[in-house]
């Protein structure tokens, strides 16, 4: 079972990994997705590597609070239909370690966490101590999805749990990484877990809202003085590898750090690798 906060107004279900005592790392999850995604095995590493790490549910996912009565925005919303936005989900996050008695932390985000991520290195710059934006962007427009990666986007909500894992399943072949073997029983599992703590397509929509209300971050990414990593897969066709480009090119200093053969997801074999630089970024802005 999660723990609970209240933050910016909300809920947020949480949990840790590592001694309290090492750096404060604070995962962001993206679209859709809840904080197990942050896999445990990976968790772990990161806290073997010196962290005190926290992941937690966005709001309209998982056990955090889910924003019901805003119903379901149309796609593609300009801002007048979203009922938050990315800077909302980012006072969240400042919110959470307001709660937990952070004064600030290391952030890092994939995917529309990164952005989340992104916007809180821009909103609260005392909090943020380092940033990682990993398969992420600026704005849809810097990398928009191949038409296959749309497609899987975009299927309508699944009716039952058994539909759930098998779309699933198919989402992430079409996104997944080509050079790494599909992981066909994590998936099935992680999927059906998150049916289970909470199935919320219009919550999905919800945020999904948000990205494409938020505009671009570039302009106010040039501003940042924060030490920056950024990690992105060259065959990623959800978030194309010019994301993660337009994201280093617009961060001051910022390291990018490519993978070839990697899609929109975070491959096993990549773990170790991912949490040497991670980790890297980390203790040197400790420093």
């Amino acid at each position: 079972m999660a723990l609970r906060a209240s933050a910016n107004g909300i809920e947020i279900a949480y949990d840790t990994f590592g001694s309290p005592g090492g750096r404060p790392l604070l995962l962001i999850m993206g679209l859709g997705s809840q904080m197990i995604h942050w896999d445990e095995e990976f968790c772990a590493l990161l806290a073997d590597g010196g962290h005190h790490v926290i992941r937690f549910d966005n709001r309209d996912v998982g056990e955090s609070t889910h924003f019901h009565d805003a119903g379901t925005p149309a796609f593609g919303s300009a801002g007048g239909d979203a009922p938050y936005l990315l800077g909302d989900m980012a006072d969240d996050a400042a919110g959470l370690l307001d709660a937990l008695g952070l004064e600030s932390a290391h952030v890092a985000g994939a995917s529309m966490g990164g952005m989340i991520a992104q916007a809180m290195a821009i909103r609260h710059p005392d909090r943020v101590r380092s940033l990682t934006s990993i398969m992420s962007t600026p704005s849809p427009q810097a990398a928009p999805p191949t038409a296959a990666a749309m497609a899987v986007l975009m299927s309508p909500p699944a009716p039952d749990r058994e539909t759930v894992i098998a779309r699933a399943l198919e989402t992430w072949k079409v996104i997944g990484s080509p050079d790494h073997p599909l992981d066909t029983d994590r998936v099935a599992r992680l999927a059906g877990l998150s049916y289970d703590r909470a199935y919320d397509p219009a919550g999905v929509a919800r945020q999904l809202a948000a990205i494409t209300a938020s505009g671009d971050r570039a302009p106010q990414l040039k501003e940042l003085s924060v030490p920056t990593l950024v990690l992105h897969g060259e065959q990623d066709p959800l978030v194309p590898l010019s994301g993660g480009i337009a994201t280093a090119d617009a961060v001051p200093g910022a390291r990018l750090v490519t993978y070839p053969g990697m899609g929109h997801d975070l491959p096993r074999p990549l773990w170790p690798e991912f949490a040497a630089e991670i980790g890297g970024l980390t203790a040197a802005a400790e420093r």
